[in-house]
């Protein structure tokens, strides 16, 4: 049975969470590559941005849908929902603009977890992490590649 750690990348590149929007967008750009994981300087991870976060940057602020009650203004879809919006349409920085609920692998896991979490969850790429420390990254055309083994 094959692992991930059979089949993972294990010279990431990684970002800081300082890292600005302009240069995460040069990394995405260069490397053609969508997923950038974000660590610490023990090299522990702290997040991840995709390609699809910066695109989101570009796109309208959507006004939720509100109700009025007794003067007040209710967002349907809730505050938080807006809040999350507003900060990820005006990020600077990687940690800003981040996800900090990361979905990860580990070395030992089967290849086969892997890809029922990518399938699940709509994900093109797993950090591959032992503890808290980043040491690779898996994506789907890793498990593709690993059909032919």
């Amino acid at each position: 049975m094959l692992t991930v750690a059979d089949i993972m990348t294990r010279e990431v590149v990684s970002i800081k969470g300082s890292t600005t929007v302009r240069e995460m967008a040069a990394i995405f750009d260069a490397k053609r590559f969508g997923t950038l994981p974000i660590i610490d300087d023990a090299g522990n991870l702290t997040g991840i941005v995709t390609a699809s976060d910066l695109v989101e940057q570009d796109r309208p602020l959507h006004i939720p849908t509100v109700i009025s009650l007794f003067d007040w203004v209710i967002p349907l879809e809730g505050e938080s929902s807006l809040q999350r919006e507003l900060d990820k349409i005006t990020a600077q920085t990687a940690s800003e603009l981040a996800s900090a609920d990361v979905v990860t692998v580990t070395p030992a896991d089967p290849v086969s977890s892997a890809a029922e979490i990518m399938s699940s969850k709509k994900l093109h790429a797993l950090p591959v992490v032992e503890g808290n420390k980043l040491v690779g990254m898996v994506s789907r055309i890793d498990i593709i590649r690993s059909m032919n083994r």
